[in-house]
């Protein structure tokens, strides 16, 4: 197994690129003003604690290319996975783009992979701030020839995140993947619109796996007005998100969820929570996708 060691002064998208899948890559203390993607599986990217390895960069939605294209949001990420087996622990990935209400969708980080691990690491930035891929399948096939093919993967992706802290305002956990949320803090910060959704998940109906927070802490900055966010809202008719023995701060609505705009996703979308809170939307909690309900029952 390769251990690299390396410094802000060197260049993550060549040590990317070079490294053997299986490598080890130390992150100094520092900060890697770089935008950068991952292909080379089964890589693991250490840093030297959340606060002192950083990686950041500032692209956004409605940036312009050199053709004059948007970036749209799957463009506007600092850090891309586009890997398997990748793993990453004791650092961050921020986005510090800032002015979503002007600028649109800030990606800190875009997972389109799967068995993605991340552990005791710090994701921040505005609207968007974590993608958990695959893409729902009318984007894989709008994006054809506009994004490369490895950010439109259709194939199921499992993500697993531990001890983390993801800071955001809206929709900035959204995506198709399995991801489980294992005490992880899931920070609302405030901005210009003040009112915030955290998940927006968009999965298929097929897919029995989506979201869960297992024993997250819900949490905001000072400013963040009681009662202005929902937990999630469908991205997708069929999104589906757990809360499991999660704990709220006062800046969560009472209805705790919403049906994303003028549809008719309250019909449609997959939410649940154990417990429920009081004064929660009477439309979760409908029916348990086959598999977890077995999985949960032990049979």
């Amino acid at each position: 197994m390769d251990h690299l060691y390396i410094t802000p002064d060197d260049r993550l998208q060549k040590v990317f690129d070079a490294a053997a899948p299986g490598s080890v890559i130390h992150l100094a203390p520092g900060v890697y003003r770089q935008k950068a993607v991952i292909r080379t599986p089964r890589l693991t990217v250490i840093g030297a604690g959340a606060g002192k390895s950083r990686i950041v960069f500032d692209d956004y939605a409605r940036k312009r290319d050199e053709q004059g294209f948007e970036y749209i949001t799957f463009r506007s990420y600092t850090l891309a996975v586009c890997a398997d087996g990748v793993h990453m622990q004791d650092l961050s990935v921020i986005n510090d783009a800032l002015d979503p209400q002007v600028k649109g969708q800030e990606v800190a980080l875009h997972v389109c992979g799967t068995d993605f691990s991340m552990t005791d690491c710090l994701l921040r930035s505005t609207q968007d701030t974590l993608f958990v891929g695959p893409l729902p399948q009318d984007l894989v096939e709008r994006y054809e020839g506009f994004l490369p093919d490895d950010f439109r993967r259709g194939a199921p992706m499992k993500q697993h995140f531990i001890n983390c802290t993801i800071e955001g305002t809206l929709d900035f956990i959204f995506g198709c993947g399995e991801a489980l949320f294992e005490n992880c803090c899931i920070r609302n910060v405030k901005e210009a619109r003040k009112i915030g959704y955290v998940a927006a998940p968009a999965h298929s109906l097929e897919q029995e796996e989506g979201f869960t927070f297992h024993h997250c802490d819900f949490c905001c900055e000072d400013g963040v007005e009681p009662g202005s966010i929902y937990l999630a809202r469908p991205w997708r008719d069929y999104g589906l998100a757990r809360f499991e023995g999660c704990s709220y701060g006062a800046h969560i609505a009472a209805a705790g969820f919403d049906k994303w705009n003028d549809t008719q996703r309250d019909r449609t979308a997959r939410f649940f929570e154990e417990p429920v809170v009081p004064g929660r939307v009477d439309w979760i909690n409908r029916s348990e996708p086959t598999k977890n309900k077995q999985a949960r029952e032990g049979t």
